[in-house]
């Protein structure tokens, strides 16, 4: 999951090279979170979120078939 949203953040930033994915679990979730280059938080997180939530949901439909709860971070 977290190779997902690396592909995705990468997609979307000036500066891929920052782009960073650390993935920790929790009691009954896996913390996915995201840092990217502070020149392109704007352009991860979007107008309002639109973007961040889109990655959120994204995540979310990929992971129906697992038993846990993915939770995404942007740091």
């Amino acid at each position: 999951m977290d190779e997902l949203v690396l592909f995705i953040a990468k997609s979307l930033v000036n500066h891929p090279e920052n782009v960073k994915v650390e993935t920790r679990e929790e009691d009954d979730a896996v913390v996915i979170q995201l840092s990217v280059d502070p020149s392109d938080a704007g352009k991860v997180i979007g107008k309002q979120g639109r973007i961040a939530k889109a990655i959120r949901t994204i995540v979310k439909a990929s992971s129906v078939n697992e038993q846990k709860k993915y939770v995404v971070d942007i740091l």
